[in-house]
């Protein structure tokens, strides 16, 4: 046998080194390919809103045991293959990567120990309401090829099946003391009522065959159209009339008087875990309401001196009052004025972004009215485009009466659902070929509502504010989430009624009463959510002024902004170590 030599032996061995290394970045890279491609066939509603067309005509039965079962083999399954990685030879940002699946997984495995599936609907989120969204044919599922209308064919089809089987959980929530509350039921009734039709073609889930390309051959078209009419006909609406029947008979009879999730059986757990979901902190709950009452005392003195700018005489109740029934407040008399009122903010914002961004999205934007069938009950929001830019991003407004609409806060709003708030945020994490897709399309609330919140503050440098009662409408954007970390922990740890928190509410924010009581409810029906807001928008400030004050003249907030933006979103622990470490910690 030949010797090796010294030399050629220490190139070998610096060779086989860098290969192990090699192979632990493909194992890796593969891994966090597998977790994806896994995530979206759990979450085939979610895969149709990131643009995974080929999840289409699947549906989520997200209550069923089988799911559940499903789920938690896909979190026993990459809590092992995490193990075996070696942590210390991954990069920067695979660490990143690394992290958010240990922590995905680990909430995960957390929420399964609790039934929460037993309550598979209410009035502010879920599949029924996605359904609806993607029926009226402009939103994520596409409608381009004879492929798409047959894959939400096959959708509609299984959505029929997915209405017995939440039921079906439904009444096993009801044997066991897991219902809704009273309110939040008679506020689903009428959202499957109005999908009840005499005829088909007047139904929502019609809405695709009425914007049909117009190069689909004639036969394909005929076939097509009958074929949806037939399953609204037997399926869908049959379907919706005893989902109705049931709710407005059994299920109200069976639903709690209680507004808080503690109520329930393991309740008060369950809002733990939430919370710490939401927020992605280990914030107790208490924490988060003491924290909330300060800063509603904090915007209320800063509230009181704009009432004294603008020279209101009277208390701030009275001002509160004034601001939701002032019809100089009120100028529209159509939905179009509005929508062209968002336009208008949007062309002074336009010209002014470069001072704070040195990166922007490539993917379209379009401000859109609310679909009728949701508008009632809907919040301002914003939908995402895909990542190839072939849809939209739009930013949804509910108008269901012009002549009552305020527009205190809508270049606020503007800023947070539209630009620089979700579409910035959203579109240029898609859009970022660096990430692996896992992160390009996902999502925490407190990284992604933070920013939206936080990018509510630049209004002036945007060139809108310019008016003391829309800078106002931004102050009352700001107590509006800080009323939320109140109101929320009030609801679901402390016992406070419904009313209780509308007139919290009522008490010291300028909402109307009727957005007050949908904003209200909405947290009842998703506890938690409404933490995530403040709690991001806090932290993501305190980065900022910690920048600043450590980098001194060198601090660039538009390098401040891209850093902030280009990983994706991320739990607050690790965005707060990744801006430590640009700031030189």
């Amino acid at each position: 046998m030949r010797k090796i030599s010294l030399l050629t032996g220490l190139l070998c061995t610096l060779f086989f080194i860098q290969c192990k290394k090699e192979d632990i970045k493909t194992d890796f890279t593969a891994l966090c390919k597998s977790y994806f491609a896994d995530k979206s066939a759990l979450n085939p509603v979610d895969a149709t809103v990131y643009g995974q067309n080929q999840y289409n005509a699947e549906l989520l039965f997200e209550m069923t045991d089988s799911h559940r079962k499903a789920q938690g083999n896909f979190f026993d399954k990459y809590e092992k293959a995490i193990a075996d990685v070696d942590y210390s030879e991954l990069k920067e940002d695979e660490k990143v990567s690394y992290d958010i699946i240990k922590w995905e997984v680990s909430i995960g495995k957390e929420m399964l120990k609790y039934p929460t599936n037993l309550i598979p609907i209410n009035q502010f989120a879920g599949t029924h309401l996605n359904m609806g969204m993607f029926a009226g044919g402009t939103s994520s599922q596409p409608f381009k090829t004879e492929k798409d209308y047959r894959n939400f064919l096959t959708r509609m089809d299984k959505f029929s099946v997915w209405i017995d089987s939440a039921m079906v959980y439904m009444k096993k929530g009801v044997r066991k003391g897991y219902v809704l509350p009273k309110a939040l039921t008679l506020k689903v009734i009428p959202q499957f009522e109005e999908l009840i039709t005499e005829k088909p073609e007047d139904n929502l889930y019609y809405s695709a065959i009425k914007i049909m390309p117009a190069d689909f051959p004639d036969a394909v078209k005929k076939e097509l159209a009958a074929q949806y009419a037939e399953t609204i006909r037997r399926k869908l609406v049959p379907q919706f009339q005893k989902m109705a029947h049931y709710l407005k008979t059994d299920y109200l009879a069976a639903s709690r008087n209680t507004s808080g999730i503690s109520s329930l059986p393991m309740g008060k757990e369950i809002y733990i875990a939430l919370a710490k979901s939401w927020t992605t902190t280990e914030k107790t709950p208490d924490e988060i309401h003491e924290l909330g009452l300060q800063q509603v005392a904090k915007l209320k003195a800063e509230i009181e001196a704009i009432k004294n700018q603008v020279g209101f005489k009277g208390s701030m109740k009275d001002f509160l009052n004034d601001l939701r029934t002032n019809k100089k407040l009120m100028p529209f008399t159509t939905p179009e004025q509005v929508l062209a009122h968002f336009d208008s903010i949007y062309n002074r914002i336009r010209p002014n972004v470069g001072k704070l961004f040195s990166v922007t999205p490539k993917t379209p934007f379009e401000i859109r009215r609310t679909e009728a069938f949701r508008e009632k009950s809907a919040s301002a929001e914003y939908i995402q485009g895909s990542a190839d830019g072939t849809r939209p991003g739009v930013f949804y407004v509910p108008v269901p009466d012009a002549k009552t609409y305020n527009v205190l806060q809508d270049e606020d709003l503007f800023l947070h659902e539209a630009i620089p708030g979700h579409h910035y945020q959203v579109s240029l994490q898609q859009e970022n070929t660096a990430l692996p897709d896992f992160r390009k399309f996902n999502w925490f609330g407190a990284y992604g509502e933070g920013w939206a919140l936080y990018t509510e503050s630049l209004g002036k440098e945007l060139g809108v504010y310019t008016d003391p009662y829309q800078y106002l409408g931004m102050l009352s954007a700001e107590m509006h989430r800080a009323i939320r970390l109140v109101v929320d922990t009030g609801i679901h740890t402390k016992g406070w009624t419904r009313e209780q928190a509308i007139q919290y509410s009522l008490d010291n924010e300028a909402e109307t009463e009727a957005s007050i009581i949908s904003e209200i409810e909405r947290y009842m029906a998703v506890p938690g959510q409404a933490l995530s807001y403040k709690i991001g928008q806090l932290k993501i400030m305190e980065l900022r002024e910690k920048a600043k004050k450590k980098m001194g003249s060198k601090f660039d907030i538009r390098e401040f902004h891209k850093k902030v933006l280009e990983s994706g979103v991320m739990p607050l622990e690790l965005l707060e170590a990744k801006m430590d470490a640009w700031m030189g910690k």
